[in-house]
């Protein structure tokens, strides 16, 4: 068990709260006129974070922060590290979990968690959990009698992420430790809330497979999981950020960075696995994920992204596939089509998706197998037509379409499978199958970074939703159900923009995606169902962001909030 010491510090730190009443915003209404959204600030020409993040690349140099463990430099680590990750409940506590102790604390439970008990792993007194804990979470609400269970992950969205764009939509530093007090996650108080973090480390860095049969070979990597809370930080706030541990780069220690794949996995059904595996233990064994534990219970299954649906961490939600690559047939496990890992039985498939992947074509793919299918790689247009009602499939199809409003294309496209009673499949996106960027003034002008620089048309901005919209398509469908849903909703622009190492963006993709999180929360209280409800907000896994001086991104966000109210 936790040390009773470390409890009145993890309590302090979470910040459980009571529930307080708070006003319901009004809903969006579905039949409203879209607004067109301009790719340029309407105002002056002024913006502040996009100016900071244009001149951090062009001089490799910020004094507010740089990413990796040089802090010489601004860009020098673009994956992911091995950081504690945040993670907000609501409708339920993190009770159960403290009560039980963390697994970190306890030799017996880690051996079974990562198959040994990984070096300088084992910490009597550890505040933190383990990502599988976030399944654990969801199984307990279920047995609590919820009913409908949301799971939101901000993908690649450490603490200091976070903090960088509570920083900024604030315009003040007003914390350095814990919970924080700005967005709406942090602050939502409808409902009993609480907050905690976790370890996100996987089982095996890497191994051998065969995409075409659908094998694990083993072997590979054998760098395995663990975490050592003396070099990473016992807390967020507290880690080493001029150390390589966190980065899987230190000899003596190299416990392995999860992918969003293995972390994804974790997450949805509660097992370390190895990093790309969509649903396969490391010992080639399927694994079935929550979604389809409750779908013959009659639960109906939604999964809402902003980046191509076949992507990891919307496949891990159903799928099964020995690589995270595999794309058009892990799409094919989504909507109950025969697959590679599932030829002769399909799958049941999703009852409601709605994601990126519109518009991307590919010649040629051997990381997808011997079936791969020139064209659209992470959905191919066969696959599509065959689900399509139209064509005798179970799907009311809504895509991207020239001259017609993203929201109101999806809206309608939802109010008819209602309708009709079918299952509904909603597909947009712009460069590279994602939704375009909001940056954080709320525009879609990304600047250059570390990746190049994203560009859209208008027809980009206006003909694509939001995630708040498709959040709220999503729950139009799903709230039908008679026995309850389970949905996951994925901001998974923040991992693209953290990779990229674009802290505009990533604020950007923050605030896109608490605004979502605002939806999930107005459609609960307008409904009268924190009851039966449980959201947990996480993420999958964290990157590198180091602020060095916060009040520098404190000053932008007051100023470019200054532009967008000047008259």
């Amino acid at each position: 068990m936790i040390a009773t010491s470390s409890v009145g510090l993890t309590q302090a730190c979470y910040g459980k709260d009571t529930v307080v009443s708070v006003a319901v915003a009004a809903e969006a209404s579905s039949k409203s006129p879209t607004p067109s959204r301009s790719t340029d600030p309407v105002s002056p020409p002024v913006d502040s974070m996009r100016e900071l993040q244009s001149e951090a690349i062009k001089k490799q140099s910020a004094s507010w922060g740089h990413w990796g463990h040089i802090p010489s430099r601004y860009s020098t680590w673009l994956n992911h590290s091995n950081r504690l990750i945040p993670i907000y409940t609501f409708g339920i506590t993190l009770d159960p979990l403290r009560e039980e102790g963390s697994i970190y604390s306890d030799p017996a439970r880690l051996e079974k968690l990562y198959g040994s008990v990984p070096k300088a792993t084992v910490n009597p007194t550890a505040a933190y959990f383990d990502q599988t804990d976030v399944y654990r979470l969801q199984k307990i609400a279920i047995e609590q009698g919820r009913k409908n269970i949301i799971l939101f992950v901000f993908d690649g969205m450490d603490w200091q992420t976070t903090r960088a764009a509570a920083i900024y939509k604030s315009g003040k530093v007003s914390y350095d430790t814990g919970r924080g007090d700005v967005l709406s996650i942090q602050n939502y108080r409808g409902t009993k809330t609480d907050f905690g973090f976790f370890c996100t480390s996987p089982r095996l860095g890497g191994t051998k497979f065969d995409v075409n049969s659908q094998v694990v070979l083993g072997g590979g990597s054998d760098a395995s999981g663990g975490y050592n809370a003396k070099r990473g930080g016992a807390y967020p706030w507290l880690e080493q950020s001029n150390s390589d541990y966190l980065l899987g780069l230190d000899r003596s220690e190299p416990h392995s960075v999860t992918d969003s794949a293995a972390s994804a996995v974790s997450m949805t059904a509660g097992v370390k696995t190895y990093n790309g595996s969509i649903n396969y233990t490391v010992d080639g064994e399927h694994i079935v994920p929550i979604a389809r534990e409750l779908q013959p219970q009659g639960f109906k299954i939604g999964v809402v992204s902003n980046v191509p649906l076949s992507h990891a961490t919307p496949a891990a939600a159903y799928a099964n596939n020995v690589a995270r690559y595999d794309y058009q047939d892990i799409a094919r496990d989504m909507v109950g089509l025969r697959s590679a890992s599932h030829r002769d039985k399909p799958l049941e498939g999703i009852d409601v998706i709605i994601s990126g992947g519109w518009g991307e074509g590919k010649d040629k793919d051997a990381a997808q197998g011997d079936n791969f299918a020139q064209g659209n790689r992470y959905f191919h247009e066969s696959d599509r037509h065959a689900i399509d009602r139209k064509n005798g499939g179970k799907y009311t199809v809504a895509q991207r379409t020239p001259g017609v409003a993203g929201r109101v294309g999806l809206m309608k496209g939802a109010d008819q499978a209602i309708r009709e009673g079918t299952r509904f499949l909603g597909f947009y996106g712009a460069t590279g199958g994602h939704l375009p960027y909001q940056t954080a003034d709320g525009n879609f002008n990304p600047t250059f970074d570390a990746k190049g620089t994203e560009k859209y048309s208008q027809a980009d901005i206006d003909e694509n939703p939001t995630l708040a919209d498709m959040t709220e398509a999503a729950l139009k469908i799903l709230e039908k159900s008679e026995n309850g849903f389970w949905l996951m909703v994925e901001a998974g622009d923040v991992d693209w923009a953290n990779h990229a190492n674009n802290l505009d963006s990533s604020i950007g993709a923050v605030l896109s995606g608490d605004a979502a999180f605002d939806t999930l929360v107005n459609w609960v209280q307008r409904t009268e169902g924190w009851d039966d409800t449980a959201i947990i907000v996480t993420s999958d896994h964290g990157h590198f962001l180091v602020i060095d001086d916060a009040e520098v991104i404190a000053d932008a966000g007051r100023a470019d909030r200054q532009t967008v109210s000047a008259p």
